[in-house]
């Protein structure tokens, strides 16, 4: 037996060299798993499975029915319908340009209503009204409708700001909420926002979830922001309207709540309705709390607003209606909670290194929820209310995960210039050695206050880093969520400060470990961490041998003056004719410190990225350049503030290496 046993531990590591190590096509071919509808009763989903074909670019679905009681699933072939709800009335799914209704779950269907154009529907729960949004002319913004002669003419004409957004140009076209009796016919709805230059759903990331019937099918809810041109601009005071069919009259219900409130969802009894909320106008990455209001009275209370941390995202009712399930970003990663409407105890549920990404259906005592690690896509997994165990559910990429290789996470506390304990990750690579020394990444994450966590993403993946070979050192410097409220805002206007040197700190911690190589050490990032990346070329006196920046902030004042969204410029940075003028335009603005760069420098820019227009990644390059320093620019015409388009996506990872290979 020990002679057995000695072969077998003889042969593990050659077992394990044969494994394959993820790439950039395996990255973007995973298969992904997306909950299309839930069963009212919540006994059963239906969920699809796409696949990217790299040649097109285009994704293959196919749907399954999941039985959430057993979790068994089974195919289910919809052919063109595209699901919308599942209620008490049945299934609803829309091809073309009609609604169609299954009692049967799916097995046949009968023709329920001619929409027509229509995006985002919602049928009231009684059945006998429809919401639904589509673009609408109101202002005449294009050279073409505003001359009717002219019809050649690519002229835009504006006189206020937010003309432009993310990644398109405003048109004079808005997203406009309407609402129709399923008694008449669709060019009977009304528009609920006629004449105004508001979105609902709001863009450029709004859906179905900014509009709810009541449960009594009396009012419907809809989220907007009531602001145009320059208010809405230096705005975030998004609210939430009740529009009441009978009367057809309007409510603001968030009147007096000036930061956003969105995702309202009334509870399964009737009674009460949340949303999330956020205090101050302005600041996007405010705490982000769980409002409830008693349907009936009014009375609104803040379930959250005492516990030190930030909801991040979903929200979901027990059953009961008597407490409220939520996931938030906590020490590194993203772990499911609970809030009881009684007394407002915050109870932490899950515990590990992933994130629980999204919150689908309750069981008798469990909940299905997503996760995600950074090795693994999001798949669907039962929770046990009880004791916080996860079950996996589905395993769509089983097959492909069972050749891979993988390495190991760990999340060391480093001590900071100040004195204060920060969460470090460390990602090692597959058939780590610690004996061996490894070039090593300074991983620094955009936001600046979104969260550094267990998150698999196909352009920043870890995962695909390590397997490269590469160490990956990600801090969870100061603005990011998980580690309390006073950390989450320590970032505001002291973007090149100290969390510079967090960074600084966290890489300096690191090159004391003996199986980095402190000789080899590349500093990468994209939004606020490509601003960090251009910061620290500057101040970081030789720690680094190369960096590579995407879509980062150089000139401050520059990028003030042509991004989109200035209430975040407001907040974080200040107006670059403030008195006493900002640090950001002084010793945070890194086109001030050009003349302190060094080291070989690469540049990713997207055309459309009008958050950090293309001028900035020009600047950078066009400074390095300049400079006599070794530096490439790699520019994506059609690509916005991301890399979406997947041939796109395996150029920006090829390029990504090949400089690492290159420089490192």
């Amino acid at each position: 037996m020990k002679l057995k046993y000695s072969l077998l531990a003889l042969a593990a590591p050659f077992l394990m060299n044969a494994q394959q190590l993820m790439t950039p096509e395996i990255l973007w071919t995973l298969k992904k798993v997306g909950v299309q509808a839930v069963s009212p009763d919540q006994s059963s989903l239906i969920y699809k499975v796409g696949q990217v074909d790299l040649k097109t670019e285009k994704t293959k679905n196919e749907n399954y029915f999941l039985n959430v009681i057993n979790n068994q699933s089974s195919k289910i072939d919809l052919g063109k319908k595209a699901l919308v709800q599942w209620d008490k009335n049945g299934l609803y799914a829309q091809e073309g340009e009609k609604i169609y209704l299954s009692k049967d779950n799916g097995k046949t269907w009968t023709e329920f209503y001619t929409i027509g154009e229509a995006d985002n529907i919602v049928i009231s729960p009684d059945g006998k009204k429809i919401a639904f949004s589509k673009q609408v002319l109101v202002e005449k913004l294009m050279g073409k409708d505003k001359y009717a002669d002219t019809p050649k003419t690519t002229a835009q004409v504006y006189t206020d700001l937010n003309h432009r957004h993310w990644d398109y140009f405003n048109e004079g076209k808005y997203n406009h909420v309407f609402v129709v009796n399923t008694s008449s016919s669709v060019d009977s709805a009304k528009d609920l926002l006629e004449g105004k230059t508001w979105d609902s759903p709001q863009r450029p990331f709004g859906g179905a979830e900014d509009f709810v019937f009541s449960p009594d099918s009396s009012k419907l809810l809809y989220v907007t922001k009531p602001k145009s041109g320059k208010e809405y601009s230096t705005s975030t005071n998004t609210d939430i309207f009740a529009y009441d069919l009978a009367s057809a009259t309007t409510k603001n219900l968030t009147e007096g709540m000036m930061g956003y409130d969105v995702n309202p969802k009334f509870s399964p009894d009737g009674k009460w309705l949340l949303w999330q909320s956020m205090e101050r106008e302005g600041y996007e990455a405010d705490k982000n709390d769980i409002v409830v209001m008693n349907w009936k009275t009014g009375a609104k209370s803040n379930m959250t607003g005492n516990w030190d941390e930030s909801v991040t995202g979903t929200t979901f009712w027990s059953s009961d209606s008597k407490s409220i399930y939520f996931n938030a970003a906590f020490r590194g990663t993203v772990q499911l909670f609970s809030v009881d409407l009684k007394n407002a105890k915050v109870s932490q549920i899950t515990k590990g290194n992933f994130d629980v990404s999204d919150i689908f259906a309750e069981g008798k005592k469990s909940l299905l929820v997503s996760k995600t690690d950074i090795n693994h896509s999001a798949e669907l997994f039962s929770v046990n209310l009880k004791n916080g165990e996860l079950s996996q559910v589905t395993d769509v990429n089983k097959d492909t995960y069972a050749k891979l290789a993988q390495g190991k996470s760990e999340l060391k506390m480093v001590k900071t210039s100040d004195g204060k304990e920060m969460g470090v990750w460390f990602h090692y690579p597959p058939n780590f050695d610690p004996n061996k020394k490894y070039p090593t990444l300074l991983y620094c994450q955009g936001g600046p206050q979104s969260g550094l966590t267990q998150f698999f993403s196909t352009r920043w993946n870890f995962a695909l880093m390590a397997a490269n070979g590469y160490i990956v050192v990600a801090p969870n410097r100061r603005g990011m969520p998980g580690w309390g409220t006073k950390w989450n805002e320590g970032i505001s206007r002291d973007w090149g400060g100290q969390p510079m040197r967090d960074y600084l700190a966290a890489t300096d911690f690191a090159k004391t470990l003996p199986y980095v190589d402190g000789e080899r050490v590349a500093a990468v990032g994209a939004s606020y961490g490509g601003y960090s990346v251009f910061m620290l070329a500057g101040i970081h006196e030789n720690r680094f041998k190369t960096f590579i920046a995407h879509d980062g902030l150089f000139d401050m004042k520059s990028w003030y003056l042509t991004t989109e969204e200035l209430w975040f410029a407001n907040w974080d940075l200040g107006s670059p004719w403030e008195k006493p003028l900002p640090k950001a335009y002084t010793e945070f603005n890194p086109s001030n410190f050009v003349e302190k760069w060094n080291k070989p420098i690469m540049i990713v820019q997207g055309g459309i990225d009008f958050r950090v227009p293309y001028e900035q990644g020009q600047e950078a390059f066009q400074a390095a350049k300049l400079r006599g320093l070794k530096s490439k620019l790699v520019y994506f015409p059609n690509e916005n503030h991301w890399v979406l388009h997947p041939q796109n996506g395996l150029v920006w990872q090829r390029e990504f290496f090949d400089w690492l290979k290159e420089t490192l």
